[in-house]
């Protein structure tokens, strides 16, 4: 099995050396010696060093080996498509909307009924993938991220990282906020339930929100909020601090018969191995019941 990209680079790309092109295509530096040593990178279909010039418009084509990379084939059981709405697909990215309930990826080997799993079932058994890339909590709603070759994995791994990934959710939280603003303690472990993050916790690390007030029920709210940085259950940590638990929070918030009202509502992106090239925005519709509670 093999996987092969094959790209025309726009006219208007100046020209630069392929090493360089392959690097900001965030390609990692042991993908890039791999591709150079074997042979594996072409440009208008001829083999051409790392240092000499690619310009606008000629054509670069990658192929991609499994022993390129550490884990070439995730180990997810097939189980039931069923479940699977799909926002966006390409032949590297998927895009699904999560429902609640449901666990993003197995924690034990063997087991089943995860998103993961029903993903696998929806790829195939031809399909190496699926290699997840965010992850939302159980009873959380909306996009979730994955790839389906192990190829485009570091990319998107990178450009979550250095914040390229725009996640923006939809909440109900308790009580009366306004406007907008930013939730910036950092946030670490809860030393007495293992299962909870708390604002300056144990090991805290930099955590910041954004967020902004869409419209009012009585004592509730519903609020955008944007990540800036990705840290465990960091939405219903900053909210339950601030005063604003989550509606349905069984962790941080008052005991109550609804379900968690959170949920990924869009997600904007840079396709890979591209440059300068327009976003991708996926939005997720918002479930039915999310305004009754």
């Amino acid at each position: 099995m093999h996987w092969t990209y094959t790209r025309t680079l726009p006219q208007t790309q100046p020209p630069m050396p392929l090493r360089q092109l392959l690097t900001a295509w965030l390609l990692p530096s042991h993908l890039v010696h791999d591709l150079r040593l074997n042979r594996r990178v072409l440009v208008n279909n001829q083999y051409r060093s790392m240092n000499q010039l690619v310009t606008g418009g000629e054509t670069v084509q990658l192929t991609f080996i499994p022993a390129d990379f550490k884990e070439p084939f995730p180990d997810v059981d097939p189980d039931s498509a069923a479940t699977v709405s799909v926002l966006y697909e390409t032949a590297d990215l998927l895009i699904i909307n999560k429902t609640r309930g449901s666990k993003t990826h197995p924690n034990q080997p063997g087991e089943r009924g995860t998103t993961l799993n029903h993903v696998a079932a929806y790829l195939g058994a031809d399909q190496p993938g699926p290699y997840i890339l965010s992850r939302l909590d159980q009873e959380t709603t909306g996009a979730l991220m994955m790839t389906k070759t192990p190829a485009v994995v570091p990319i998107m791994v990178r450009n979550i990282a250095e914040k390229r990934v725009q996640r923006t959710y939809l909440a109900w939280v308790t009580g009366t906020l306004t406007g907008t603003g930013v939730f910036d303690a950092p946030i670490g472990r809860d030393l007495q339930d293992k299962r909870k993050r708390q604002v300056n916790g144990d090991h805290a690390q930099p955590a910041v929100t954004h967020y902004a007030v869409v419209k009012h029920q009585p004592g509730a709210t519903l609020v955008q909020l944007w990540l800036e940085t990705g840290r465990t259950h960091q939405l219903r940590v900053h909210l339950a601090a601030a005063g604003h638990p989550l509606i349905g929070d069984p962790l941080y918030g008052e005991p109550t018969r609804s379900r968690l009202r959170l949920h990924c509502w869009r997600l904007t992106f840079p396709q890979p191995f591209t440059l300068d090239e327009p976003e991708t925005t996926v939005t997720a519709p918002v479930p039915a019941d999310f305004d009754t509670f």
